[in-house]
């Protein structure tokens, strides 16, 4: 039998309660590596991804292993979502913990009028 590794059993986790909690809302996925930051909102019901924005988008502030960078995806990916017409999601960080430019992203996603 394989060993799964913490962030994979934190995902399923993750996955599990959001499916429990969200009444067709779109999901924000977000993965961090180790350069840059990407996030997206998948509508699961249609299979299909509304919006996205990344760190290697032109014109992204900084490089993308810092806060300020995730902070500025997070506002990029609000202004898409009001774009596409969403206004509520719910927050997917995966396997990722919520601290650091995962959390940054999230709270500027919140500025920029997401609800979650």
């Amino acid at each position: 039998m394989a060993k799964i590794s913490l962030f994979a059993k934190r995902r399923r986790r993750v996955r599990t309660q959001l499916r429990a909690q969200r009444n067709d809302r779109p999901r924000l996925s977000v993965h961090r590596s180790g350069r840059h930051m990407y996030a997206q909102i998948i509508d699961d019901v249609q299979g299909r991804t509304i919006a996205s924005a990344s760190t290697l988008i032109k014109g992204s502030k900084g490089p993308g292993a810092t806060s300020a960078a995730a902070a500025g995806v997070g506002k990029a990916l609000a202004e898409a979502a009001k774009a596409a017409g969403v206004t509520a999601v719910v927050f997917d960080r995966g396997g990722f913990l919520y601290h650091g430019r995962v959390k940054a992203l999230a709270d500027a996603a919140r500025e920029g009028g997401l609800e979650f």
